[in-house]
């Protein structure tokens, strides 16, 4: 089944969506960093980093979740994706694993729509085309096994990023 009425993309800055989460590309240590992890970190304010020194870390592919605090978004899905070394080292499959977190303790908490950015494809060197193909698969079986989820914003940083979104789409 076809969900892309529940999907849209976005070029822009995740901190600014009024969402109920927003997911955050985050490192194992969850006590932020550069990219979309440092700030979201600087918008939600201290109170978030307070938090996330409860959590002890995050091992990659898993997430864990914390109040939104300053944001518009309710909630953080902080998730930690894979550095890209060539593809040899479960890289994708510890993406899907992202996803597939993201997505459970979105149905745990009985949030109806989140935005992501595009997981890893920054200073982690993941390749974009294939990360959209991840997220677009994953997300697709997500929607499939969650009817009460209404929409999934994918955030891109520029247009390279929207684009390998945009074609991930159109072949899904």
């Amino acid at each position: 089944m076809r969900n892309d009425d529940r999907i849209d993309l976005y070029e822009g800055d995740i901190t600014s969506l009024d969402v109920d989460v927003i997911i955050n590309a985050a490192n194992n240590s969850l006590l932020g960093g550069g990219g979309v992890d440092g700030a979201i970190h600087r918008m939600a304010g201290p109170e978030l980093l307070a938090e996330c020194r409860t959590l002890g870390g995050c091992v990659t592919g898993e997430a864990k979740i914390t109040k939104g605090y300053n944001l518009k978004a309710r909630y953080i899905i902080h998730t930690v994706g894979p550095v890209w070394r060539g593809g040899e080292n479960r890289e994708s499959e510890r993406l899907k694993n992202c996803y597939k977190r993201c997505f459970e303790l979105i149905k745990k908490n009985n949030l109806k729509n989140a935005a992501f950015p595009a997981i890893s494809t920054g200073v982690y060197g993941f390749p974009k085309n294939l990360a959209a193909r991840i997220a677009v698969q994953e997300t697709q079986q997500a929607l499939d096994g969650n009817p009460e989820l209404e929409k999934i914003i994918f955030t891109c940083f520029n247009p390279e990023s929207k684009k390998a979104y945009e074609v991930a789409l159109s072949q899904n």
